[in-house]
């Protein structure tokens, strides 16, 4: 997540250098072309237009949609906080208070399975675009992605034992077998008469609870945008581009008639077939960087300090000490 007021023009013109190369070249090419006498290669502007206004509606349609999937995404997040919370209160309080090792059990369970969570959702994607060089090249100079430099084992071995740890590690959705691990702990204190029937049904309700979050948030995560809206828009970008400048060489040819720029209008047709292309092409990058909101770009849910946040506020719930560092934003970007 940006956590600055706006990009600064430098880091925009860095991630979109090899765009404006692009379009630039494509407008440099039939504008030469022209001048040297093959007029003909000159078209009705009329048709681009109507391609453009197409390409105008489909690629704000897939950022309208990418925006919802990136503000579901931190809506089911803001609910795994308050969800946290309330079992933090409810979990130390039937468990006999702060001290209580028990409570202390349950709430590290917990925190493994924040972190469990957020390095499945960081796995890429056959779909995502974290791999592609624009992204790798912005994240080497700018910020990291921490489920990708802590390997997880590390990153969750002081919450579990080494036998509970081994036996989730074993699992393929780690995350949802804690929780099923956690509901057995409830279960077993119930049997134990250490909670009666009011406090393992309130537990077991914010145990019901993670699983739809999980489920919700694993919704996004596993289902792309479709691709057919993907694919139409892509194919009907690169044609507009491609054809922007055919569509507007006689109309800057004749721009400069009767006047001392006769003749030289038409080189007009770069940099505004450029600027036009570039707006194009990096709306729907915008669009793209966006879309799968789990991913570990600079505009994603901050899945990690949100975790970070959710174990500092339980652990002072039992008067721990031991909290986690605050995470803050590195270059504008938290993770």
């Amino acid at each position: 997540m940006h956590t600055g007021k706006r990009y600064s023009i430098k880091e925009f013109v860095m991630w979109s250098r090899r765009d404006i190369y692009k379009c630039f070249f494509l407008a440099l090419g039939p504008t030469i072309i022209f001048y040297l006498g093959w007029t003909f290669i000159g078209m009705s502007w009329l048709p681009v237009a109507m391609l453009g206004t197409a390409v105008a509606f489909i690629v704000g349609f897939k950022n309208n949609a990418s925006y919802n999937r990136l503000w579901e995404a931190r809506q089911i997040y803001g609910s795994i906080i308050n969800e946290s919370r309330s079992f933090g209160v409810k979990a130390r309080d039937f468990l006999g208070g702060k001290k209580d090792p028990q409570a202390k059990l349950l709430f590290d369970r917990h925190f493994a399975w924040l972190t469990f969570l957020r390095y499945q959702l960081r796995e890429p994607r056959k779909w995502e675009i974290m791999d592609e060089v624009r992204y790798k090249e912005y994240m080497s100079h700018v910020y990291t992605i921490p489920e990708r430099n802590e390997p997880l084992e590390k990153a969750v071995e002081g919450f579990l034992t080494p036998q509970e740890l081994t036996y989730i590690l074993g699992k393929k959705n780690r995350a949802s077998q804690m929780l099923a691990l956690q509901s057995q702990s409830i279960n077993q204190l119930h049997k134990e008469g250490v909670i009666n029937d009011f406090q393992q049904m309130q537990l077991q309700r914010s145990i019901e609870g993670f699983y739809d979050h999980q489920g919700r948030a694993e919704r996004i995560k596993n289902f792309p945008y479709p691709r057919n809206f993907a694919s139409i828009t892509k194919y009907l970008l690169h044609l507009f581009v491609i054809l922007l400048p055919f569509g507007l060489l006689k109309e800057f040819n004749n721009l400069g008639a009767g006047t001392f720029l006769e003749g030289w209008t038409i080189f007009f047709n770069i940099p505004f077939c450029t600027i036009v292309g570039w707006a194009f092409v990096t709306l729907d990058a915008v669009g793209e960087s966006s879309i799968n909101p789990f991913e570990g770009s600079a505009n994603d849910v901050p899945i990690t300090q949100i975790s970070k946040m959710i174990e500092t506020d339980l652990k002072e719930m039992l008067d721990d000490t031991n909290l986690p560092a605050a995470m803050v934003p590195v270059n504008n970007i938290l993770m």
